[in-house]
C-alpha cells in the first residue's frame, strides 16, 4: 500500500499524518510541487493527499493547473483523496466548485474578537465515517484567506463561524479540510518564523493557545487521519 502526498510548500508537510503513516508501516511518496516536476499518476496509488500552502487554487501556473488535473483524475478514478487547506480548495476547484476570497482571513487559533476557531459538524458530518469517534465541535487552527463555493452534489460536513464551508466531501471518498489538523509543535514554530500572516500575531500567545489544546488536538487529528486511511482501505 502506497500513498502519494503532494507538498505545495516546503514548510507544510504531513505532520501528524506522517507519523501515522510511519507507525503503521504505510509507504508514502512525497512530491514537492515547488520543484515543478511531473506529479505521478494518482491511479498508481491507494490514496492521494494534498497539503496546504500560500498559493491559490485560482493560480494559472503550470504547477497548480497540473495539481488540479491530477486531483480530478483521482476523483474520477475513485482514488481516495484528502485535502488540507489549499489541498481542500484545489479539490473543490477540480470538481467544478469555486474558490473565492473569504470575508476575513482566518489565522491562528482565534478570531479578532479572541474567540477560538472551531468546526461544527453538520448532521451529514456526524454520520460520516471520517468523524467516527469525534465530538460534534472541534478546535481548529487556521491559515487561509480564501474559501470555497460548493456544487450541489458536494456534501458539507462541518461549518465555521467566519468561513462556512470548513469540511467537504466529494463523491464517495474525497475529503477536504480547510483547517490544519496535521499541525505539530515543531511545524508551528517554523510557521511562526516564516509565514507572513502568522508573523503579525504575538508568537508566544499562539504557542500558549496551542499548548492548551495540543493533547486534544493531536488526538483528534490522529482519529480523523486514521479514519481516512480506513475509508481508503489502507488500514
Amino acid at each position: 500500500m502506497t500513498v502519494l502526498i503532494i507538498k505545495n510548500c516546503a514548510r507544510e508537510g504531513p505532520g501528524t499524518l506522517g507519523g501515522i503513516l510511519c507507525s503503521n508501516g504505510i509507504e508514502h511518496d512525497i512530491f514537492e510541487l515547488e520543484h515543478a516536476a511531473e506529479i505521478p499518476d494518482p491511479a498508481k496509488y491507494e490514496a492521494l493527499i494534498g497539503m496546504g500552502g500560500p498559493a491559490s487554487a485560482n493560480d494559472t501556473t503550470r504547477a497548480m493547473q497540473h495539481e488540479i488535473t491530477r486531483i480530478e483524475q483521482a476523483v474520477i478514478a475513485d482514488v481516495p483523496y484528502l485535502g488540507i487547506c489549499l489541498g481542500m480548495q484545489a479539490l473543490v476547484k477540480a470538481c467544478g466548485g469555486r474558490v473565492i476570497r473569504n470575508p476575513i482571513k482566518e489565522v491562528g487559533w482565534k478570531d479578532l474578537q479572541g474567540k477560538s476557531f472551531s468546526l461544527e459538524l453538520t448532521p451529514t458530518g456526524k454520520k460520516d465515517a471520517i468523524f467516527e469517534g469525534l465530538e460534534a465541535t472541534l478546535p481548529i487552527f487556521h491559515l487561509h484567506g480564501e474559501t470555497v463555493e460548493l456544487t450541489d452534489d458536494m456534501q458539507l460536513l462541518a461549518t465555521g463561524k467566519h468561513c462556512r464551508n470548513q469540511v467537504v466531501k466529494v463523491g464517495n471518498n474525497a475529503y477536504g479540510f480547510q483547517g490544519h489538523l496535521e499541525l505539530t509543535t515543531s511545524m508551528l514554530d517554523t510557521w511562526l518564523a516564516e509565514d507572513d500572516d502568522l508573523k503579525q500575531l504575538p508568537s508566544e500567545e499562539v504557542k500558549r493557545d496551542h499548548a492548551a489544546v495540543r493533547e486534544e488536538y493531536e488526538s483528534n487529528s490522529k482519529k480523523v487521519f486514521t479514519n481516512f486511511l480506513r475509508i481508503a482501505g489502507i488500514l
